[in-house]
């Protein structure tokens, strides 16, 4: 279980979020030339902002406050103000239209390339990563990153073009009056610097707290059966709202300093406004500029702290984009240990049905393996598994089985020892041509929403309705899928859920014989089945074994009663092998289990 201190610890010490950003940025240089033209508009629009205020001061100097008012350059001066709005507000809505069009393309190759990288990654990265944290990278933060393209580089490009146009129209008119409203920038740079350090802890306390509501609150819906079952909705509920209220907490603390920091800047803008119309209005008294240019500077003042304003209040846009990237680098960047080999051996295929070219032979030479450097599961494992034959593995819970699985089919490397196919290390092959070489069915089974036929092929069109439909008959589904409204085609919800838990099993071994793997490994794939249900697979278990490698993890001992060899595993070691008959004459640990597991094994102890 996953320790969610050392996970937030994890997260904070994540990666440098400049650094993280970086990467993200990456993204966008295939749209650079899109870039450019928002740029051309977002000029185009700053320049008709402020122009207008210009345009107002002549106006007021040279047409109204005179002696004789003139209507003609009035209405000339109006005509030509309306044309400028009409431009600057078709720019406007073009640049943003653009730039949404390029913020969603470039989230959604994010979201596409972090959610690929994360199905290449081993599943010791899924052993310690809880699975609504990830939903939470692919989801939530993704969307924070996308605001920080859509919202908050607009608001950079164009608030920052507009400062700097303001500035310089501002030093036309009066550059005295220019210098003395421009004696407010030191006290911004102030304000942000004591304001920032606040406002990135409670983001990304925010942050933390959200991404552990989210998982927990998955973690959960995923077990409620267990937990109706033991009554224990309400000590879930009481969790649940003490991370809620946690999260509620953080939420507050967030926008608590982000109001303070924003309404600061509102206080310092007008307080900046009344002190130029003071110091403006005695320089009119005195002469010494002109009632349009007091306008205009009054204008220009709130242009600038406009986008000003309108920068601090992105302010928390970045710091959850920049948060959310260094969440999203973080697991871009986290290599997967399993790595694909330069030059993989390369599995040839049968032209007349596809199938692997390899005879099965698996082999473990002096495996030892941990999933831990403190612990180690597997000590000195070595065996040898003939080709197209039936072997059985049986031991107490945490002899070390299903990790014998997880290694031959690659999901961890071992730390000592190797293992192969017909001679060749697996760490030879791509993880495709392994993975399409074995197949594994487990005591607990994924369903896809989707229909019978789309979850046995598992959506690979290249297999075919019949074939389907012939490893449905050998594993003995077929009869409760034709059974079924719609047959092959009828929906299943997310998990099977509309399904019996047999029902659900029956489809898992279908769907193994379906990719027609040389190696089938079954992982206490009937411990959860019925009698009925048992017994019709028991039935079928010779003819999906046929022509394969089949390895079988039991819990029930009479499905490996049959087989050609037996392992018997205890604390992560083999400490008896042979037939079901030889190792019932040692009289040693199998024979114990044997004995443990009646009735359900009366005839196998006879």
């Amino acid at each position: 279980m996953v320790n969610p201190e050392s996970e937030a610890k994890r997260e904070v010490a994540m990666g440098d979020s400049a650094s993280a950003m970086r990467h993200l940025v990456a993204y966008a240089r295939p749209y650079l030339k899109e870039f450019l033209i928002v740029v051309a508009l977002v000029i185009v629009y700053i320049l008709t902002q402020v122009v207008q205020p210009w345009l107002i001061k002549i106006v007021i100097d040279k047409d109204l406050i005179v002696s004789h008012p003139l209507l003609g350059p009035i209405i000339t001066i109006g005509g030509l103000y309306l044309i400028i709005t009409i431009v600057g507000l078709f720019a406007n809505f073009m640049q943003n239209r653009r730039l949404q069009w390029i913020g969603q393309r470039i989230v959604r190759q994010i979201r596409v390339d972090l959610f690929r990288h994360i199905e290449s990654l081993s599943m010791r990265f899924f052993d310690t990563h809880e699975t609504g944290r990830l939903i939470t990278n692919v989801s939530s933060d993704t969307n924070n990153v996308s605001m920080f393209f859509t919202n908050f580089l607009l608001s950079v490009i164009q608030d920052g073009l507009s400062i700097l146009l303001v500035m310089g129209a501002m030093l036309l008119l009066d550059w005295k009056l220019a210098a003395l409203s421009f004696l407010v920038i030191p006290v911004i740079v102030i304000i942000s610097v004591l304001f920032r350090k606040k406002l990135r802890e409670s983001y990304r306390f925010t942050r933390t707290h959200f991404s552990r509501l989210i998982g927990y609150t998955a973690e959960n819906l995923g077990g409620m059966r267990i937990t109706q079952i033991f009554h224990q909705e309400s000590k879930q509920f009481d969790r649940h709202t003490e991370l809620n209220q946690r999260y509620t907490k953080g939420n507050i603390t967030e926008y608590r300093w982000s109001v303070l920091f924003n309404r600061t800047f509102d206080a310092l803008g007008n307080l900046s406004v009344a002190l130029m119309v003071w110091i403006g209005g005695l320089a009119v008294v005195h002469h010494t500029i002109e009632i349009g240019v007091l306008y205009a500077f009054t204008s220009y003042i709130r242009q600038f702290f406009g986008p000003i304003n309108s920068l601090t209040q992105q302010w928390n846009t970045l710091q959850s984009s920049m948060i959310s990237a260094e969440r999203i680098g973080g697991v871009l960047l986290t290599e997967n240990e399993i790595k694909e080999p330069e030059k993989p051996v390369v599995l040839r295929q049968r032209h007349e049905d596809g199938q692997l070219e390899l005879a099965g032979e698996v082999r473990f030479n002096h495996v030892s393996f941990g999933y831990s450097p403190q612990k180690t599961v597997l000590n000195d494992i070595d065996f040898t598994v003939l080709p197209r034959s039936f072997v059985g593995f049986v031991g107490e819970t945490g002899a070390g089985k299903s990790t014998l699985m997880g290694l031959l089919t690659r999901f961890y490397d071992v730390n000592q020892g190797s293992i192969t196919i017909d001679g060749i290390d697996i760490r030879s092959f791509s993880q495709r041509d392994l993975h399409r070489a074995i197949a594994i069915v487990q005591q607990e089974v994924n369903l896809f929403s989707g229909t019978v036929a789309d979850n046995l092929r598992l959506f690979r069109r290249e297999i075919s309705d019949r074939a389907v439909q012939e490893a449905a008959e050998i594993a003995g589904a077929d009869e409760f899928i034709r059974a079924m409204p719609g047959g092959y085609q009828a929906w299943l919800t997310a998990k099977g859920a509309n399904l019996s838990l047999g029902q659900r099993q029956l489809l898992a071994f279908a769907r193994a014989l379906s990719l027609n793997p040389k190696i089938l490994i079954l992982d206490e794939a009937t411990a959860s089945l019925d009698s009925h249900t048992e017994t019709i697979l028991q039935q079928g278990l010779t003819r999906i074994a046929e022509g394969r490698t089949t390895l079988v993890i039991a819990h029930r001992l009479s499905t490996i009663r049959q087989a050609d060899r037996i392992y018997v595993m205890d604390h992560g070691q083999i400490v008896e092998q042979g037939n079901h008959q030889q190792l019932m004459e040692q009289n040693g640990h199998y024979a114990e289990l044997v004995q443990k597991s009646a009735p359900d094994t009366v005839e196998a102890s006879d």
